[in-house]
């Protein structure tokens, strides 16, 4: 399925296992533990295993034996980027270091005073950026637009461990009163963030291409982004090695209420992002339909 249930894999005991690694034995002896993790996900997990092999198969064009390897890096690479957010958020930022791609695009933005509309992927870990944003003299209020999906048991686990995240959720509801809640944060020169990669059952949705095949794109963001007056931006946080991290931002060049246009762009932003790490590509389910 193109869409997605919007729930994550895992459990409680396993968070907090990570949890425990974390504080007593390091970010890195915790990585060690992620290969049984990775290994057993790997083993069972058949139907996510058969939509990311077709990712790097026959998307990226990876040979079968690299393929399958990737796979279970690829579960290996999404494990270390929780753990990241769990540690960075339980006060270990300072084992981490950045690079920020396009910091002064958002800092011009932000001097406009009209707020501005990012829009992400699940790739990478975009959820710690704003540890990073509050040490580049970064003051300001960034809105999630999201579903409330997740397991409820392992929400309140991680915030019973981990500091309260300053970034503000804007639930999508049936009745549309989000579109409100993003309206009144635009006013206030805030930053609203939504993820264009994934949709829900019963949504609309748009069309178009990444690695050469067509898929389909929740159609929410880029329509409600293409008519609000304020700037797009592309934002991605990616996870390098030795703890290092690489955040990008880049403004998308696209016509006033021009939905298609504004995709387009997306797309081609993200398929780059993708080509150069194809590893952060964290969309487990038949994204393709194949």
């Amino acid at each position: 399925m193109s869409q997605w249930d919007g729930k994550s894999k895992g459990t409680v005991l396993g968070y907090k296992i990570f949890v425990f690694c974390i504080k007593k034995l390091g970010i890195k002896a915790a990585y060690s533990v992620l290969v049984f993790v990775a290994f057993y996900y790997f083993i069972f997990l058949k139907e996510s295993n058969k939509q990311i092999y077709y990712y790097f198969h026959e998307r990226l064009k990876y040979p079968n034996f690299k393929a399958k390897l990737m796979v279970f890096k690829s579960y290996f690479t999404f494990g270390q980027t929780i753990i990241d957010k769990t540690a960075i958020s339980a006060g270990l930022r300072k084992k981490f270091t950045y690079d920020f791609d396009g910091v002064e695009i958002l800092n011009d933005l932000l001097a406009d005073k009209k707020g501005g509309v990012l829009i992400s992927a699940h790739i990478g870990n975009f959820e710690i950026a704003e540890h990073f944003f509050g040490e580049i003299d970064f003051d300001c209020q960034i809105s999630l637009v999201t579903t409330d999906r997740e397991h409820s048991e392992i929400k309140q686990y991680l915030e019973s461990v981990t500091n309260k995240s300053s970034i503000k959720f804007i639930i999508i509801q049936d009745d549309l009163s989000h579109i409100f809640e993003i309206n009144n944060a635009l006013a206030n020169n805030e930053l609203v963030c939504f993820t264009g990669d994934r949709y829900f059952p019963g949504t609309k949705v748009m069309r178009e291409s990444l690695l050469d095949e067509e898929a389909s794109f929740p159609a929410g963001p880029f329509l409600i982004a293409s008519r609000l007056n304020v700037p797009v931006i592309f934002v991605y946080v990616m996870k390098e090695a030795n703890l290092h991290y690489h955040l990008y931002a880049r403004k998308a060049n696209t016509k006033h209420r021009d939905e298609k246009g504004l995709l387009k762009a997306y797309t081609e932003n993200l398929e780059g992002m993708i080509k150069k790490y194809p590893l952060q590509w964290f969309n487990y389910f038949d994204f393709w339909k194949k």
